[in-house]
């Protein structure tokens, strides 16, 4: 298989169509050309996971968030001459590693609503965006728990599952059925909670005033930072290589990075 065919196989899983205007999904860099001898996952595309995928023995960095939304000005060997992107392409290169990155297309599939919502204990209703809708594609999730739980104990439950420490807006006594799953950034999507009834949203981060505004409004927060909610994709990656015919003992995970971190 060539990198341009699994390229092609992945987009066709995950169709550049459905990701946002915005982003770059696809291949930014390498040698469409170029015969896979093995595929390394990770949630984020920089200079420490090309390297990684290059010792595992991987041509192929297959990842959620891409390198860059736009092009670097410069492409150098270190961050601090230019920019991390431009670090990264440049490794990339030298390297002979081709990255992909499957991410707002990945975000609205069926595969990440089913998982997120599998994460919290239950089975998805809906995509968040697409509420009304349940056989369509969209981000997030919406499902019901199986029983009231307290904020509370919801967060400590999301804390123990994505590995982290949540920072949680609401009534740690307050009881939440409906809950929202949303992988990253709440961004513009607390409306979307709130018409569809959710009591709760778990995701990677929100600003101040966003997160002020919807907890004013009568939906929680569980803040599990950016990188932790989407930590689990990894999975959904590893199984659309094998899927596209790339062997299992071809395929590498490389251990997710943890740059921050909270005091005690």
């Amino acid at each position: 298989m060539y990198v341009a065919e699994l390229e092609a196989s992945l987009l066709k899983t995950f169709p550049r169509e459905s990701a946002e205007p915005w982003d770059h999904v696809g291949m930014m860099v390498g040698d469409p050309r170029a015969e896979v001898v093995g595929v390394a996952i990770a949630l984020d595309a920089n200079e420490r996971t090309v390297r990684l995928a290059h010792s595992a023995g991987a041509n192929v960095l297959l990842t959620h968030h891409p390198i860059a939304i736009e092009p670097p000005d410069t492409l150098t060997p270190l961050p601090s001459d230019s920019s991390q992107a431009g670090s990264c392409l440049y490794e990339a290169a030298r390297l002979g590693v081709s990255v992909i990155s499957l991410h707002t297309n990945l975000d609205r599939s069926r595969a990440a609503r089913e998982l997120q919502a599998k994460l919290v204990g239950c089975s998805a209703a809906s995509s968040l965006e697409n509420a009304q809708d349940p056989s369509a594609l969209g981000l997030g999730a919406l499902c019901e728990l199986d029983e009231l739980q307290t904020l509370r104990s919801l967060a400590q439950r999301a804390g123990a599952v994505w590995l982290t420490e949540p920072r949680v807006w609401g009534d740690p006594d307050r009881l939440c059925r409906r809950v929202a799953v949303l992988g990253g950034s709440l961004g513009d999507c607390a409306q979307m909670a709130l018409d569809a009834g959710a009591d709760v949203i778990i995701t990677g981060e929100a600003g101040y005033h966003k997160a002020q505004d919807a907890c004013a409004r009568g939906v929680s927060l569980i803040l599990l930072g950016h990188d932790r909610s989407e930590e689990p994709f990894c999975t959904i990656l590893s199984h659309a290589a094998e899927t596209c015919g790339v062997e299992r003992v071809r395929i590498t995970t490389v251990e997710a990075e943890r740059p921050w971190w909270t005091a005690q």
